[in-house]
């Protein structure tokens, strides 16, 4: 996963999402098409995650992972129209299993893909699924609520 060619890095990711900074939490994007993303992660194990507790980073931190290659795949779709990207936020995040208890201990990158399920021009609902090494870290359903004609 390493070795795969990078669409964005993370400059070019940070500059279509609202997260700075060391909250821009991707630092690659995979691929992209008009129902999913798949983006790449390297910093979870870093010390001054922004995420991270005082026991770590947890697996939980999977959820926001997501819902940044959410609002990238949401920028990209709307770039491709030449239309402003709606902003919105993150509204639930079901049925979202961790299958660790930590993020920093995983020496590898991490595998970030979300998939959307259904959505119109005032609510989303992706499926997403974090993944180490070919193993499952965290996956669920998020649902986003757009604002529609707000300025990101």
């Amino acid at each position: 996963m390493n070795d795969e060619a990078l669409l964005l890095d993370q400059a070019g990711i940070a500059a279509l999402i609202p997260h700075a900074g060391s909250m821009c939490l991707l630092d690659g994007l995979l691929a992209w098409d008009a129902h999913s993303i798949r983006c790449r992660a390297t910093g979870h194990h870093a010390a001054d995650h922004p995420l991270r507790t005082a026991s770590g980073l947890l697996a939980t931190a999977a959820i926001e992972y997501a819902a940044q290659a959410m609002a990238l795949h949401g920028a990209l779709l709307a770039q491709s129209t030449g239309a402003p990207a709606a902003p919105g936020f993150l509204a639930s995040a079901r049925g979202v299993r961790c299958h660790r208890l930590h993020l920093h201990d995983l020496p590898g990158a991490l595998d970030v893909v979300a998939e959307r399920v259904a959505g119109d021009a005032h609510q989303l609902l992706y499926a997403f699924r974090v993944q180490h090494a070919g193993t499952p870290v965290a996956d669920g359903r998020a649902a986003v609520v757009l604002h529609p004609g707000e300025t990101p």
